[in-house]
This record gives structure tokens, sequence and C-alpha cells, in this order.
């Protein structure tokens, strides 16, 4: 199995190494001083299940990888559209896309049946931009619920969780999942192949679509919002709202708002990647989390005033980090 990792950072390279171990023909495709370190020392995964290196061989130019079976993006999802000439190399006519994102991805309604089947959801997706560099039918779906970060240049600090759920479009348990997961499972990763990946998103989304946001606006950790009482409630609404949405969608979460939030205060004073980004100047990752679901209010009917407030305010924060 060769697999390309584009964007080997936190996420990227803690499965890039877990893969090399599996024994995967792994090519990790970075840049700067993270890059120079991966060249030199390999990745360092410092975790509480162990640490380990993978010298996995690591790049900034995809030309000299070649085509591969998976690519796996670590990149933020407003990356996708540009990422053109970085993937074209590593494609042949099976490769697979697995797309760790959050929110909702470009590939949603690819085989997805029902009246919204082929449906493009353009707050992800817009023009196509998206669906033209990478195609629908390459995705391989995939929520990640492992925290990882980098402490420096090629070293990943695991804090918690190695699930990577994994599921094609079409609900299918396909041969190119199944090899995927038993890869990552021989990696020490958990990998279930789900039948409907779709509820995981919503699953995980419930979360970032209500404190990613939040956190940004208040500049808040995960125990500071929920403690606060009227930060809390706003995110009560928000999740409410978000399930309506999902459940407008066929889509069963199957876990409680209380049960969502006391999760989110155990663990503590974390800061969301949305205000991680914020704090380093980088874009915020926003479409895929909280557009994205009140444009798929706007085709099912589905009402969403707090949705459509904090998107309000929140796209304002977006467009003036960017400035």
């Amino acid at each position: 199995m060769k697999v390309a990792v584009l964007g080997a950072g936190a996420i990227g390279a803690y499965v890039g190494a877990a893969l090399h171990r599996a024994g995967a023909d792994v090519h990790l495709i970075a840049r700067g001083p993270h890059l120079a370190a991966m060249r030199q020392h390999g990745v360092r995964v410092l975790s509480p299940r162990g640490d380990f290196t993978a010298r996995a061989h690591a790049t900034d130019d995809p030309v000299e990888i070649g085509p591969v079976d998976y690519v796996f993006l670590g990149l933020k999802a407003n990356s996708y559209a540009a990422c053109g000439p970085l993937i074209e190399p590593l494609l042949h006519d099976r490769t697979a896309v697995v797309a760790a994102q959050n929110g909702i991805p470009w590939w949603y309604f690819h085989r997805h049946g029902g009246p919204h089947d082929g449906h493009r959801v353009e707050s992800v997706d817009p023009d196509g931009a998206v669906s033209a560099v990478i195609a629908p039918e390459r995705a391989v779906g995939c929520v990640v619920y492992a925290a990882t970060e980098l402490e420096g240049p090629g070293v990943v600090r695991h804090l918690e969780g190695t699930r990577f759920s994994i599921g094609e479009p079409d609900r299918s348990v396909s041969k190119r999942c199944l090899d995927l997961s038993e890869a990552m499972i021989a990696g020490g990763l958990k990998c279930p192949v789900e039948p409907d990946l779709r509820n995981d998103i919503w699953l995980k989304l419930l979360g970032n679509i209500s404190f990613n946001p939040i956190s940004a606006l208040a500049r808040a950790t995960m125990r500071q919002m929920c403690l606060h009482g009227g930060t809390r409630k706003v995110i009560e609404i928000m999740m409410t709202e978000t399930l309506s949405v999902a459940e407008a969608l066929g889509c069963e979460v199957g876990v409680s708002i209380e049960r969502r939030l006391a999760g989110a205060e155990r663990v503590g004073d974390h800061r969301t990647s949305t205000l991680q980004d914020l704090e380093r100047g980088k874009p915020l990752e926003l479409d895929v989390l909280l557009a994205a679901v009140v444009e798929l209010a706007e085709i099912t009917g589905v009402q969403v005033p707090t949705l459509r407030t904090v998107h309000a305010i929140s796209d304002l924060l977006a467009l003036r980090s960017a400035a």
C-alpha cells in the first residue's frame, strides 16, 4: 500500500507515522522547518500510549512521489480548491482521497439518494471548485476523533483518542475502505468502516458548529464556555438547531445535547482549532462548519435563527482576521 499524506501537520504526520509503523509505503508532504526536521529525524510521536519514531519519506514535491493508492488529506478544507498542483501528481485511475476534514464535506450529496442526490453545497464547493480538483468518486470520508498538536518541528504530541471513522459516500463497505482500515489498525489506530459516515459527520459537527465560532468570538476555552450560563445556553440552542437540520436530512446523531456538553466540559481548558487559528493569524475554517449548515437549513426548510446570527458575526470576524 502506497500512501501520500498531503498536509503532514499534527494529524497528518500522526496518521502517516502510524501507517509507516504498520509497513505501508508512506510519503509525507510538508514544508519549512517541520519538513526539514522530518527529513533529518523522522516523525517523533509523543503519546500516553507510548512514544515512537517513524522515518517515512518526507518531501515538498509530490512529483518525486508519483501516483499512490491513497492520498490522506491533512489540509484545512478551505485549502482543497487550491491544492490541484499538489494532488494531481499523486493520482492514478483508482487513487482514493481520504478527506480528514471537519464539517460538511464537498462530497456530502454524492450518491446520497433521495431528493437532494448530487446537490452541490455552495459553501464548501463554490462553483464546483473543489469537485474539479478532487472528483467526488475518489472520496473516502473520514471523521477524526483524535487530538494532536505539533509540539515542535517533526514532533507530534498525541493528546487523546485514536479513532478515525471512514466510509464511502454511497454507504457501501468497499474493499478500499477495508484495506485502509486494516492498515490503520495495524498501526495502532481505531478505524471502523461506517455504513453511513454522515451520522458521524453530524455527531462531530454538533460540537464544532457551536464551540468553534463561540470560542473565537469570546476567546474562551471549552470549560469556560460550558461554565458560563449565557454561552452555554447559546451553544445548547445552536446544537438543537443543528440536530433539526441533521434529522431533516435523515441522519441520527444518537447523543443527547446534555451528554455532548458534559463531554466538552470534561475536556477542560482546551482551545478549539478555530481559536488557535485566530491567535496564529490563520484563515478561519468556518464555511464547512457553520455556513454549510445554514445553507442546508435553507434547502430543507428548517429554521435556524441562532445559527444564522452566529454565522453573520463570526463571518465578519473571519473577514477582518484575514485582512
